[in-house]
């Protein structure tokens, strides 16, 4: 879990467009981020296997 002063921090505009800072709305980890969910990988790992997120199953082959 990030510190609430570097989820406040990454929240701000930034100077320069590329140095914007995406994070996990749940956790606030900005390492395996998804865009399209805006979850990290491990949130979204657990969200899914609980049924959380609409219309993900656990692939099995």
């Amino acid at each position: 879990m990030a510190k609430e002063s570097v989820i406040a921090r990454a929240k701000k505009k930034p100077k320069y467009p590329t140095r914007i800072v995406r994070r996990c709305f749940k956790c606030g980890r900005k390492h395996g981020y998804m865009r399209d969910f805006e979850l990290c990988r491990i949130c979204f790992r657990e969200m899914a296997s609980k049924g959380e997120i609409p219309g993900i199953t656990k692939s099995s082959w």
